[in-house]
This record gives C-alpha cells, structure tokens and sequence, in this order.
C-alpha cells in the first residue's frame, strides 16, 4: 500500500477534491479514479487518488451544515 492510501479517505468517509474543491463521501474506487457522491446525494464524480483529502474540520462541518440546511428549508 502507497502511503498516499494510507492517508487517504476510506469508503464512506467525507473527502474532499483538491482537483474541484468539492467535498464528498468516497463511494469506491475504479479505473484508478475515487469516485465521490455529494453530501446531497447525486452523481458521483471521478477525482484523481492524490486529490483525495480528508477536508480540514471546518470545510467538513460547513459542508455538511449547508445540506442540512438545504434539507430543512426544501425538504429534500
């Protein structure tokens, strides 16, 4: 295992792409891409395996806070 795996975001985990700034839930891994889902559900991107990071705290938490926000004011 490369170390950049070992530091990387498992499956089912909040990650983000460094490559889109966009921050997800590992779904997998196929043809040497992760995929990730949206926090909100949806389709699933392809980011390149030394993109993948486990986001800082805040990023984390402001992501998820936003969904639930989304959630309560459209009931989604």
């Amino acid at each position: 295992m490369t170390s950049d795996q070992e530091t990387r975001p498992g499956i089912g985990e909040v990650a983000k792409d460094l490559g889109t700034g966009k921050i997800g839930f590992v779904m997998g891994e196929e043809g040497g891409k992760v995929q990730l889902r949206p926090l909100s559900g949806g389709i699933e991107w392809d980011a390149e395996p030394g993109h993948v990071v486990t986001p800082p705290a805040g990023e984390k938490l402001s992501a998820q806070v936003a969904v639930e926000n989304d959630r309560s004011r459209w009931g989604v």
